[in-house]
């Protein structure tokens, strides 16, 4: 019997859960209704999930067969579209929406028919196959995630929805969600039929996660040295395995095991012929037990094979320092993490074979390494583990025991959780592997850091956006962006100098009062009101909003020749400055090693008065002294008063200081 106050679609998932129960709609509402309060709010929606989760509960206990058949994918699918539209009048809505769009389409400029030969790629077909067809959104496909951890997760599940969705504008259509399941399917498969490294036994709960090098798929290298072998390379949730090829099968593997608590490393590599970092297409292991282990990845164009095994060796080494640093000890959460990290993997492959054209990014499809580089990721991962060990792994739907349905043969369960799991699965009493209070939680921490990740990503396009002008334009912005301070100079300057009496006296008695009552602390502080004052003032002018960018002139009035002059100047002075602060560094080095002893010996005697000078007077008085000096002698009175002769003497006792010899060369002897 149908629930008026339902939309079409609700009403037919109802009737196909019950269905799979062998129960009744109304039986379904009766129990839902029993734990139901008034004054709750959503009452549709709440029914749809109510039903969904039961009905889920039959469906992922026979997952294999519902995948094989298709029927998995119709029924989530349509669960997803009665929770995004549950009643009636949210069908209403959505139909008048769906009208309006087909007149506003309609009113659109056809293509031109010379246009009509071109070839489209996959984004562009894919809106025309599925335009009339109804979709889901965002929020309704992290429904579902949170439900059946083989469609995704939460934890990147709207990342990955981006990914899926981005040649359909940020709607999820049945045809392409078909496709993934059934790319995942096939992926599971593929997985399974892969052979273990030569010469290595694998762990009970070790599952193979990714192989290359075999010869229906494409290269790896591995450089040794000046050398290079071709081999097999094969990546598990434990370790990472190496078979070099050989005139007949593999010889025997070489394991970088992940796993363990040390200080390990894999980042981005270049190779090339002798060493010669030419092809930015590798990555290389690292860890304190091992020198640098170098895998490359050699494709035509792109890097995108050495992204893809760069990401998923992470994931590994990141999953098991989360283990470790939040202190996972039990068997069971211990294994449904992994199983999470490892169904990441497999959507992360499945969406791959989907999106050829435009491969995916790979942390979008992971968990840890997401997260790694996700700002306040670091909270999100406490959440994570927060809600762990709240988490029913024995739930059907949960990611261990999807795959167990997926007859996953190197799964690892204790003997006592297995029979609690087919107590718990025969009883058919839990309805969610996830509580719902430890989602909400989860989920609002990783929405605020992907808010932040979008704010970011937003400043760094302009950063960018900048960084590609070249060096010619970025000195000009310097250049301009430095102009004020150049208007400033002159003035700061002449209160120095006393061309402005005011404001010098003004200067010296400030300096003096802030010395002598050791106001520089409040000093500072004022300092930092000021600026903040100077900042509610710019907002309060809208000065953001009346200026969008900043105008930088770069026209002179220079002949050609001219620029040129001077720009030979001014490589002149850059390299003048620089050969001045060598013989300086020198001088002084010079100094330090008594190279001249007659210098040395008037350091060392010049510095012990002025240690023991320190050491008597109270330092606000030295700094006193010194500022009174450097004012005086910035007069026109301490100008006239300058003792010249002294000036000289230390002029000449500069330049007779010898520079320790250097010499260039291209390689060192080590018998020096």
């Amino acid at each position: 019997m149908e629930k008026k106050h339902l939309s079409s679609i609700a009403n037919n998932v109802l009737h196909t859960c019950a269905m799979r129960l062998g129960t009744s709609v109304d039986e379904l509402v009766h129990e839902f209704e029993a734990g139901w309060e008034p004054k709750m709010e959503g009452y549709s929606r709440k029914l749809v999930e109510f039903c969904c989760s039961k009905g889920l509960t039959d469906v992922c206990s026979k997952l294999e067969e519902t995948l094989v058949d298709g029927s998995f994918s119709r029924i989530t699918f349509d669960m997803m579209l009665a929770w995004e539209m549950p009643s009636s009048a949210d069908e209403e809505r959505h139909s008048e929406c769906v009208a309006k769009e087909k007149e506003d389409r309609k009113a659109t400029c056809k293509m031109p028919r010379e246009q009509d030969d071109i070839l489209l790629f996959y984004s562009d077909v894919m809106p025309l196959l599925v335009d009339n067809e109804p979709s889901v959104g965002e929020d309704a496909f992290l429904w579902l995630g949170t439900l059946v951890h083989l469609v995704a997760d939460i934890v990147n599940g709207r990342f990955s929805f981006e990914m899926l969705t981005a040649s359909t504008e940020n709607r999820l259509h049945y045809p392409a969600y078909d496709m993934f399941l059934k790319e995942i399917e096939k992926c599971v498969k593929h997985l399974q039929t892969q052979a273990t490294p030569t010469g290595m036994e694998m762990a009970d709960d070790e599952f193979i996660l990714h192989v290359e090098g075999t010869a229906s798929s494409q290269r790896v290298v591995r450089h040794i040295g000046g050398t290079s072998w071709p081999g097999r390379l094969t990546l598990t949730n434990y370790a990472l395995y190496f078979e070099a090829s050989g005139v007949i099968s593999y010889k025997e593997a070489i394991k970088l095991d992940l796993s363990k608590d040390s200080e390990q490393s894999v980042k981005t590599a270049a190779t090339g012929p002798w060493g010669a970092p030419l092809y930015d297409k590798a990555i290389i292991y690292e860890s304190s037990e091992l020198q640098g282990v170098v895998f490359e990845f050699p494709e035509m164009t792109s890097s995108t094979r050495r992204d893809h095994w760069l990401s998923l060796v992470k994931e590994i080494m990141l999953l098991h320092r989360f283990l470790r640093k939040f202190k996972v000890d039990s068997p069971l959460e211990s294994w449904e993490m992994h199983a999470r990290t490892i169904l990441g993997i497999i959507r992360l492959h499945a969406a791959r074979e989907m999106l050829r054209i435009s491969p995916p990014v790979p942390k979008n499809f992971l968990i840890f390494d997401l997260l790694d580089e996700l700002p306040k990721g670091d909270y999100v991962l406490k959440e994570l583990a927060e809600s762990l060990n709240k988490v029913d792994a024995k739930h059907p739907c949960s990611a261990s025991s999807i795959l167990r349905s997926l007859n996953v043969s190197q799964l690892f369960i204790p003997s006592v959780e297995l029979k609690e799991i087919k107590k718990e699965i025969n009883d058919n009493t839990v309805t969610s592997p996830v509580q719902v209070d430890n989602v909400s939680s989860l989920e609002s921490a990783i929405d605020h850091s992907r808010k932040e990740a979008k704010e970011i990503q937003i400043a760094k396009a302009t950063v960018e956006e900048l960084k590609d002008e070249g060096i010619g334009n970025n000195v000009q912005v310097l250049m301009g962006l430095l102009k004020p301070l150049k208007k400033l100079v002159p003035y700061v300057q002449e209160a120095f100098t006393w061309e402005r009496p005011l404001s010098s006296t003004i200067l010296v008695v400030t300096t003096m009062a802030v010395i002598y009552n050791e106001w520089v602390g409040k000093a500072i502080a004022a300092l930092l009101l000021g600026i903040v004052a100077t900042m509610i003032w710019a907002r309060h002018r809208r000065i953001p909003d009346k200026v969008h960018r900043i105008v930088v002139y770069t026209g002179s009035d220079q002949t050609t020749m001219e620029s040129i002059v001077s720009a030979q100047q001014g490589l002149r002075s850059v390299y003048d400055l620089i050969q001045t602060m060598n013989v300086i560094i020198l001088k002084i080095w010079s100094v330090l090693i008594s190279k001249a002893p007659k210098h040395a010996d008037m350091v060392m005697v010049a510095l012990v008065v002025a240690a023991v000078i320190l050491s008597v007077v109270p330092f606000k008085f030295i700094l006193m002294a010194l500022a009174s000096y450097g004012f005086v002698a910035a007069s026109k009175i301490g100008k006239s008063k300058q003792n010249e002769k002294g000036n000289r003497r230390l002029h000449e006792w500069w330049d007779s200081i010898p520079v320790v010899p250097v010499d260039i060369v291209d390689e060192i002897d080590p018998n020096t």
